[in-house]
């Protein structure tokens, strides 16, 4: 097991939920552990990176902009400025742009793809020279499993996130000559701001969604986080197996943070045939609702 209070951890999207959860919980159980935090949201940076150093840690706060590739590569330079190293990185940063994939505008593809695919990359591509030079380090790329599977209205997301598996996988196999381990961390529903950013992203990129062809799943999808909210997991929770995966000298490939995850993966990917799965999610997401509705309006 690392001694992870000699080490320096960089987390993005640090301001709320999961990566917030880590910063604390890593401030708490590893008094002098030296983080940096990095989000677009200083002030709420600020406020998370107040708390850590009140519990022990050793914080340097970064707001940054994944979107930008200079803030991306001025966040690892200064960290690496700051503490001389990088033990750990943190890729947790990202956001779920849902919808269908016809309404979507290339404008918000881009920049989907920008913070939860390029962002990531680009920060990887920053820090792993000092980490080769250092003897070795870790990475953390937080997917999900939209990562694994993908559904009805969240096809941009979980095509970022099988690309960032994708990249992961690809990163395990060409650093392991240089003792640098590469983790995914998969979760499921989480109770954080996501399905707010992810119904924001929508209103933001599908103007007037009672107008499209797909109404029906748009009003079936406002309930969908209270039909998840009994399986989600807390960010606490999240962060615990993030850490695991910090602390462990022989780092699994992929973490599944979420219940029932690795049988809903057997399942869905191993036993069932496409043709039921896609019946499942349509059913869920309420596409099965818009076929009824398309069916029975005037053409």
């Amino acid at each position: 097991m690392h001694n992870l209070s000699e080490q320096v951890v960089l987390v993005t999207g640090a301001s709320a939920g999961i990566g917030t959860a880590l910063a604390m919980l890593l401030a708490q159980k590893f008094p002098g552990i030296k983080l940096i935090l990095a989000a677009r949201n200083a002030d709420k940076l600020e406020q998370v990176a107040d708390l850590c150093r009140k519990a022990g840690a050793e914080v340097l706060v970064v707001p940054t902009d994944l979107e930008e590739i200079e803030q991306v590569e001025n966040l690892a330079k200064t960290a690496i400025a700051h503490f001389g190293k990088v033990d750990a990185l943190v890729n947790n940063a990202g956001y779920g742009q849902m919808g269908p994939l016809e309404l979507i505008p290339n404008q918000a593809v881009e920049r989907q793809f920008k913070t939860n695919v390029i962002g990531p990359l680009a920060l990887i591509r920053a820090i792993v020279p000092m980490m080769r030079d250092a003897g070795g380090g870790r990475i953390i790329n937080i997917s999900s499993l939209g990562g694994r599977l993908a559904f009805p209205f969240g096809g941009m997301y979980s095509a970022s996130k099988f690309a960032l598996e994708a990249l992961s996988d690809s990163l395990r196999m060409e650093l392991e000559p240089f003792n640098i381990k590469v983790s995914v961390i998969e979760p499921g529903p989480v109770s954080t701001e996501f399905f707010i950013v992810a119904a924001q992203a929508v209103e933001d990129t599908v103007a007037t969604p009672e107008n499209t062809p797909y109404r029906a799943a748009f009003k079936h999808l406002e309930g969908l986080e209270q039909r998840t909210r009994s399986r989600a997991w807390t960010s606490e929770r999240v962060a615990q197996v993030i850490i695991q995966a910090l602390q462990s000298r022989n780092p699994q490939p992929r973490y599944i943070a979420a219940t029932g995850g690795k049988f809903l993966l057997f399942m869905m990917t191993k036993v069932l045939p496409t043709k039921l799965v896609d019946k499942f999610w349509q059913r869920f997401y309420g596409i099965n609702l818009v076929a009824q509705e398309w069916q029975n309006s005037p053409k």
